[in-house]
């Protein structure tokens, strides 16, 4: 466990004074997802280095974290970034594996590439995934059905993807209510404070076209899916040169209704896969991976929305279900002997902060008295794992009630 989140000369000196068997992997950032990749390398005695821009992430609480440090937020200072991974990298005395948790990070990694870090994934790969007008192109060539989208601009800068249209042709072709979406998702979220807007109206819209313009957002309207709550489904891997391993996991609860997960089930739907993979095929990527699907009440058909060249949230299911996936990145990446599980030993995720909420808000419980009876036990009860919670290395709960009930906040879920 780190025993705080160092500035980062503290850690550059901290880093010097110790040696490491294996190379460390650097995780950023250092919440949710990034303490649910450190708990699957820290399993196979692999050092985790958390990085973040805040004090208040959950993973440097846990005992599957070696050191915790403060780095330079790629948003507002990318090269700063760069140059404090090389700096650790010459701390180290060897490369280290770097594992982005959010667009932001894998947008900074695979951009500047800096030297003596080692990437967990194909950053060549990345721009042609995340950003939407191109995966859409992709979609489109590969027949996987997506939502019907237009790019609101009067020129296509990419040369690719969605059809154009004006803000005016678009509203008037989709009708309301529309979502309006980034092209790159992270810098409006920053800018708006989420990465989808539905517009319910006219007005509606225009405020969203005109703040994505201030901010220099290249933003798409999309059709509203008429989605089916519990029915959204994610292909769940990581890919090499090879093969590909992982899960489909079917979100059953999302807090809000089009929130993040709280509660996810490995599923087979072997179709979904199978576009899935075509699309990170397509686009040569390696590495791990997320690619979702809502099922589209009117069009009877699954739509892939998103893609996530990165772990997310819910990254602790594939690994419970007997997909290691941190692992195989590590191992792959380094050429280290990696002993991955291939138990299952879970067949549901849950991420109880946001359970919570959804049950106080009159959701239904998808838990059964069993897994209940567990979860205020001392050990995670059979065939369930979480995203936070876990008897056996309890600090990160401390620290996320910390967040969620005192004055500190995160700003960001995941």
């Amino acid at each position: 466990m780190a025993d705080e989140v160092l500035s980062f000369p503290t850690l550059l000196e901290r880093v010097a004074e110790r040696s490491f068997e294996r190379p460390p992997a650097v995780v950023s950032n250092a919440h949710v997802t990034g303490l649910g990749v450190a708990r699957a390398l820290a399993a196979h005695d692999v050092p985790v280095i958390a990085l973040d821009r805040t004090l208040d992430g959950v993973a440097p609480a846990s005992e599957s974290v070696s050191l915790a440090g403060h780095v330079r937020y790629p948003l507002e200072d990318r090269d700063r970034y760069r140059e404090q991974l090389e700096e650790l990298a010459d701390a180290l005395g060897q490369a280290p594996v770097a594992f982005g948790c959010m667009d932001e990070w894998v947008h900074a990694l695979a951009a500047t590439r800096p030297d003596g870090v080692r990437l967990s994934f194909s950053p060549e790969a990345v721009d042609g995934l995340l950003d939407k007008t191109a995966l859409y192109a992709r979609c489109e060539k590969l027949d996987v059905p997506h939502p019907e989208t237009y790019h609101v601009a009067e020129t296509d800068p990419s040369g690719a993807g969605p059809p154009i249209r004006t803000a005016e042709t678009a509203a008037k072709e989709l009708g309301f209510p529309l979502v309006v979406k980034p092209a790159r998702k992270r810098r409006f979220e920053d800018v708006v404070g989420t990465n989808v807007l539905i517009a319910e109206s006219e007005s509606e819209y225009r405020e969203a076209i005109q703040t994505a313009s201030d901010a220099g957002v290249r933003v798409m309207a999309q059709r509203a899916v008429n989605a089916v709550p519990g029915e959204d489904r994610s292909l769940a891997v990581y890919r090499s040169e090879s093969e590909t391993t992982g899960i489909v996991g079917n979100a059953r609860v999302r807090y809000p209704t089009y929130g993040t997960s709280c509660v996810v089930d490995p599923v087979s739907d072997p179709q979904l896969r199978e576009r899935g993979e075509a699309v990170l095929a397509d686009a040569g990527y390696t590495g791990i991976a997320e690619a979702e699907f809502v099922y589209d009440r009117d069009r009877e058909e699954y739509l892939l929305l998103d893609v996530n060249t990165r772990p997310w949230k819910w990254i602790g299911l594939p690994i419970a279900a007997g997909a290691d996936l941190p692992g195989a990145a590590y191992a792959d990446t380094t050429g280290e002997s990696v002993a991955l599980a291939t138990t299952e030993r879970a067949d549901r995720w849950v991420y109880l902060a946001d359970y919570l909420r959804h049950l106080m808000a009159g959701g239904r419980d998808v838990l059964d008295r069993e897994q209940w009876l567990g979860l205020a036990g001392d050990r995670l009860p059979t065939g369930l794992t979480t995203g936070v919670y876990d008897p056996a290395d309890p600090a990160p709960t401390y620290q996320l009630l910390q967040t969620e009930l005192g004055s500190r906040e995160y700003y960001c879920a995941c």
